[in-house]
């Protein structure tokens, strides 16, 4: 017998209790800087310094975290559903989760691409700065999709929502498009989950026929679900 197919959406929630600040956790504000300073093309053009600091204390941070137990459990679920992990945030707790298949809308932190190729594409563990450049000889960039960009990913994503038969949501204000928009692809048939202390529901949800809220963090909202699915 062929098992469930489990899609799971997450967002900067399900990494906050690992120790990762939530994106514009105030004021709009990213860890003190303007977005657009340090997320947008733009701000790039006019200050890859910054940027390259920005991500690189990042990348950093990323050293001195683990996986919490929301992260361990969907790793853990692979064994009874096939499991597919859309994931907003750009860090690799997931895999280190033990997740496997994961789809990354936002890129990650732990590469780099070439400015001149973006199909050049590395693993980038430490720090990025001027001068590091593709075997093209081309300036690298931290391989995030930054404001005004596409979303290279978003099509695959979609089909994973699509082909769900169960959808699980965590950690996300299901705000940000087009990503909070993906949930409106879930079948009818396919039962929704939405796991996050403060949440929003958005056009996509108010339209979904079987929607379960549950309004915890990550890690204990995870243990309610595994109570519900398994």
């Amino acid at each position: 017998m062929s098992k469930k197919k489990l899609t799971i959406l997450t967002g900067a929630g399900m990494s906050a209790e690992s120790g990762i600040s939530t994106f514009r956790d105030a004021g709009g504000l990213w860890e003190g800087h303007d977005v657009m300073e340090v997320a947008s093309p733009q701000g790039w053009k006019a200050n890859p310094n910054l940027v390259l600091d920005f991500y690189n204390q990042r990348r950093r941070q990323l050293k001195e975290v683990q996986p919490n137990s929301a992260h361990m459990a969907i790793g853990e679920l692979e064994a009874e559903f096939d499991i597919s992990v859309v994931t907003q945030n750009v860090d690799d707790l997931h895999e280190r989760g033990g997740s496997s298949h994961i789809v990354h809308l936002h890129g990650e932190l732990i590469k780099a691409r070439s400015t001149k190729d973006s199909s050049l594409i590395y693993e980038w563990r430490e720090d990025l700065n001027l001068g590091d450049t593709c075997e093209l000889g081309s300036q690298l960039r931290p391989h995030i999709v930054w404001f005004g960009e596409a979303v290279p990913m978003l099509e695959v994503a979609a089909m994973e929502v699509y082909d769900a038969d169960i959808v699980v949501i965590i950690g996300t204000s299901m705000q940000v498009y087009p990503a909070a928009g993906l949930v409106g692809l879930a079948q009818p048939h396919a039962k929704v989950y939405y796991i996050d202390p403060n949440p929003h529901l958005n056009y996509e949800l108010t339209l979904t026929k079987q929607l379960e809220v549950i309004a915890e963090k990550a890690t204990l909202g995870m243990q309610i679900l595994l109570d519900r699915i398994t």
